[in-house]
């Protein structure tokens, strides 16, 4: 009887000790929630800066659309870079359909790589993405810098880089529709304070 309820106290003591464990373990993550913010696209340094006007691009899309990029436009652009073997880039795809469905009347995109028209013609099949403007110029890349994929570049109607970024996620695109929203270069500055 005695070892019975000494089993029985040490129980509750494993309880109550688990408990607690259990309250400080919620205490630090929402601790944690606190202190991260939402992560922006990944800026980098090189290409046009934001703030600075793009480069003016007249280009002929894949399906022989003429595409401008940069200059005065009827709607901010996003640049999308992406390539048929990245597959970052085709998990985004949905997302950017979305967006481009959702903000036709705010936002045009456009998708941009390089390489054979062919296999990007195959691509735009496979993934229904017939209506974005669609084209293939290594010089493009070239100006923006473009090292990583998927890699995005939007642009004000005037052609002013606004926000740029690598994007990864859903997160990190939008991030940089936000930070054109709220009128500063990237979500990180603004959350930091920093001037724009």
């Amino acid at each position: 009887m005695n070892a019975l309820t000494i089993s029985v106290v040490l129980l509750w003591v494993a309880v109550l000790v688990l408990a607690v464990l259990l309250w400080a373990i919620s205490r630090q993550v929402g601790v944690l929630f606190e202190r991260v913010a939402p992560m922006g696209a990944l800026v980098t340094d090189s290409g046009p800066p934001v703030g600075a006007p793009s480069p003016v691009f007249q280009l002929t899309g894949i399906q022989s659309e003429v595409v401008q990029i940069g200059g005065d436009q009827a709607l901010p652009n996003l640049v999308f870079f992406l390539s048929p073997t990245c597959p970052v880039c085709k998990k985004l795809l949905p997302v950017l359909k979305a967006v481009a469905q959702d903000e036709r009347q705010q936002l045009r995109i456009v998708l941009a790589s390089d390489g054979e028209a062919s296999e990007h013609l195959q691509f735009v099949q496979q993934q229904g993405l017939g209506d974005m403007p669609y084209v293939l110029s290594t010089q493009l890349g070239m100006e923006y810098r473009v090292s990583r994929l998927p890699y995005a570049v939007l642009l004000d109607k005037q052609g002013v880089v606004v926000s740029k970024g690598l994007v990864n996620s859903r997160e990190q695109l939008d991030s940089l529709l936000n930070a054109h929203d709220m009128q500063t270069p990237t979500i990180q500055q603004y959350l930091s304070g920093s001037p724009a």
